[in-house]
């Protein structure tokens, strides 16, 4: 293989939000490998994933401890189709909040019969640790981060609230008790914030809410074997590669209570070289986050079989 080539490239994969009834349909109807996967899958959560990601209903899909294994199938799926066909591994390896843990399967750390069940287990963790209507989640456009994290510092007074996700330098999500949240979105609006917007989610991922969720997923990562990575995984806390086992283990626990890096991860993927990401997984919105961050790099989405296509002939 070409080394250079390969250092040159990194594949990343979505987190919650990618989902769509219906999704990687078109691949199935060629490859066998897909369902293939999902059947797997299907056998360590004891119910029919494929059947649920295609026919609904739409409200169980979205159920965070659905979502996430749905997703972390559909990325790895993609991924064993991109071996398959392609034949050249990337440098690099990263993925947004739940995606992580798909970098980490195709990375070699994490076995896929382990991870599937996890990320479920991860879900039930995290819809257990706040009660219903408790937390709320809110997109910021428009103002720095640095702002940003001032006005969740203000509006702490109410309850707690802070940056969970820094999407694109035009977008960061917050995260915390739902009064906290909302004082915080009108002081952003009196900050210059183009838009807030109030997001449909029913858990606060990524801030100190979700301690509670770390502690049982620390219990819970020590029943699994986590290898040292094949490919260096950029994770979410730190912005940084990791191989080691132990590193990536606690990065996995903090990344629950901590923001997700997602701005510093692009710019760091750029530094090492890399000239083009593929995003491996359904949607959209992962790509555009990434051309909103930097046009320096190419971005390739194999979220269809006309997109897979191009990307296997221009690998």
């Amino acid at each position: 293989m070409d080394q250079n080539h390969l250092a040159a490239t990194a594949f990343v994969f979505p987190g919650q939000g990618a989902q769509t009834i219906g999704m990687l349909a078109d691949f199935a109807s060629r490859y066998r490998l897909i369902t293939d996967s999902f059947n797997e899958a299907s056998d360590y959560l004891g119910y029919d994933l494929w059947g649920l990601v295609q026919n609904g209903p739409e409200t169980e899909l979205n159920r965070t401890e659905i979502t996430q294994p749905a997703l972390l199938v559909a990325g790895v799926s993609l991924w064993r189709l991109w071996c398959e066909n392609a034949g050249s591994l990337p440098g690099y390896m990263a993925g947004h909040s739940l995606g992580e843990y798909t970098a980490l399967v195709c990375s070699g750390s994490i076995k896929f019969e382990d991870a599937v069940t996890l990320v479920r287990d991860r879900g039930i963790y995290m819809q257990a640790a706040v009660s219903e209507g408790e937390g709320a989640m809110a997109a910021i456009i428009g103002i720095d981060r640095d702002i940003i994290e001032k006005v969740c510092t203000n509006s702490s007074v109410d309850g707690q609230v802070s940056a969970a996700n820094y999407n694109s330098p035009e977008q960061t999500v917050i995260a915390g008790q739902i009064e906290a949240v909302n004082k915080a979105m009108d002081l952003a609006k009196e900050a210059g914030a183009k838009r807030t917007i109030l997001l449909p989610v029913s858990v606060p991922s990524h801030c100190g809410l979700m301690q509670p969720a770390a502690k049982q997923l620390a219990k819970r990562l020590n029943d699994i074997n986590i290898s040292d990575a094949t490919i260096p995984v950029i994770q979410n806390v730190d912005a940084r590669p990791h191989k080691n086992a132990d590193e990536i283990k606690g990065a996995l626990v903090k990344q629950l209570h901590q923001p997700v890096l997602w701005v510093d991860t692009v710019h760091r993927i750029a530094e090492l070289g890399c000239k083009t990401i593929i995003v491996s997984g359904p949607g959209k919105v992962l790509s555009g986050m990434i051309k909103r961050i930097t046009r320096d790099i190419n971005v390739m989405n194999l979220n269809s079989i006309d997109a897979f296509d191009f990307s296997i002939n221009k690998k």
